[in-house]
């Protein structure tokens, strides 16, 4: 078992900066809780977390933050997002998931360009690590050329996130996709050509070699070639990389899949050796007794993203079946257009409210296990060795205020964070042992410079869409 922290010596030992006197949520081995605890960061890593008093005598920081009054957690990790879908936040109101893509997203994705894909990068890296994600998977397919997705990629970075862009292919244009409607716009490679972009991608950006790494994503199991999703997982095994897609998300998914097929697609894919640790599903709602059981047979990860699903009616994840299964899920934003805030406290509380709901049993899921998910379970799904505060594992770290009317009186610390916190109640964010958002601004971006930019590329590229009629003040 891994020491709690470094044993005391006759001179304090040196630390980069210490974390002191908070009310510290490890979700460790031990799901230890220390109040008031500290955290000692080195360089890049945690060296010491416990109780205050302990570490405080032995740890001497080149910089002290008083955590009084505060909570201190592992960064979050949001398994599933859109980042260029920033630009057409709050649009594409009343509408189920296929007409969604096909009247709103499809149109949206096709008029982005290169620079309107940078600037959303950059103002949904901005949001996530203001409201305490510290890894991001970026689900990236608008547009795909090598040198967009590797600006994306810097972009992210630059901010001060850590994950992967995972760039999304489409390759030969399938039956199941001409039947569902989707544009004939979107296929602007073959699918060797995609699986050859999407290595020259990972060449020019080697994995580990970077805080923001580029993975091959399949757009959606249900609709993308079946050699395009052979290759993504060859393609990731090759570079030791997870891979991504689109999973089950509609109703009708599975049912169009199985009518072309013959077979429905997680079925599929362990048929063909295709599923394992390396996988990350979004979304995996409609998932028979078969698929549940191959998903964590073969621990693959799940993203679970409520929010998402809730505001297009997808359906429920079977999220006891799933865990129990043994699969690694994840939870995930879905991005600024289909969750509207990158903001994993709300994740974590629809997590609860649409088990409970959908099963009409407040105990179907508990707060302590959101909570895990959303930090240490997220790291396991992404292969970061992120969502612990414990000793060697990277240095994520949030800090949260707790001094406000919406989070007073604090009995149990993880209940306050789970059902009361928000995004906005972050003060710090940690990432790589860096201070990358502190006293209510990003510290390597011009956040007024950004938003400027934002607003005005948003309004052009909504008008090149065609979508103005959507901007109306109040629609009925």
């Amino acid at each position: 078992m891994q020491p709690r922290h470094i044993p005391d010596v006759s001179r304090p030992l040196r630390c980069d900066l210490l974390l002191s006197g908070g009310r510290v949520v490890t979700v460790d081995g031990r799901r230890s809780v220390h109040e008031p605890g500290s955290v000692a960061i080195a360089g890049n890593r945690v060296v010491a977390v416990g109780p205050a008093a302990e570490i405080d005598a032995q740890w001497e920081a080149a910089r002290t933050v008083d955590c009084r009054g505060r909570a201190v957690l592992p960064g979050f990790v949001d398994g599933h997002s859109h980042l260029f879908q920033a630009l057409a936040r709050g649009m594409g109101e009343g509408l189920s998931i296929w007409p969604w893509l096909c009247e709103f997203m499809w149109p949206y994705s096709i008029a982005v360009d290169p620079e309107d894909a940078r600037v959303a990068a950059t103002l949904g890296a901005v949001e996530a690590l203001r409201s305490g994600i510290t890894t991001v998977i970026d689900n990236h397919y608008a547009p795909t050329d090598p040198d967009t997705v590797l600006a994306v990629a810097r972009a992210v970075e630059a901010v001060g996130l850590r994950g992967a862009v995972a760039r999304g292919m489409l390759g030969r244009r399938t039956e199941v996709a001409a039947r569902r409607g989707l544009p004939d716009a979107l296929y602007r490679y073959s699918t060797q050509e995609e699986l050859d972009i999407t290595r020259d991608c990972m060449r020019r950006r080697p994995p580990r070699t970077s805080m923001v790494e580029v993975w091959p994503a399949p757009l959606n199991l249900s609709y993308v070639d079946q050699d395009l999703v052979r290759g993504a997982v060859e393609l990731a095994a090759e570079f030791g990389t997870r891979w991504h897609t689109h999973c089950s998300e509609g109703a009708k998914d599975p049912a169009s899949y199985l009518e072309a097929y013959g077979v429905r697609p997680v079925e599929w894919l362990a048929r063909e050796g295709l599923l394992d640790e390396r996988a990350t599903l979004a979304h995996a709602i409609w998932l028979d007794d078969a698929e549940v059981k191959h998903v964590g047979e073969r621990r693959a990860g799940i993203s679970h993203n409520p929010t998402s699903n809730a505001y297009l009616a997808s359906g429920v994840m079977r999220l006891r079946e799933l865990r129990d299964a043994g699969a690694v899920v994840s939870l995930g934003t879905d991005g600024p257009s289909a969750g509207h805030r990158q903001d994993m406290f709300e994740v974590m509380k629809q997590t609860l409210f649409g088990q409970r709901q959908h099963h009409l049993d407040p105990a179907a899921a508990r707060c302590e296990e959101a909570l895990e998910l959303a930090t240490r379970e997220g790291g396991s799904y992404a292969g970061t060795g992120t969502g612990t505060l414990s000793v060697g594992a990277p240095a994520d770290v949030v800090v949260v205020g707790l001094d406000r009317p919406h989070l007073r009186p604090v009995h149990r610390t993880v209940a306050t964070l789970v059902y009361s916190a928000r995004g906005s109640d972050v003060e710090l964010t940690i990432v790589d042992g860096r201070v990358v958002y502190e006293e209510g601004r990003c510290t390597l971006v011009d956040e007024t410079a950004l938003l400027a930019e934002a607003q005005e590329r948003a309004e052009r590229l909504v008008s090149r869409a065609g979508f103005d009629a959507l901007r109306g003040a109040w629609q009925h």
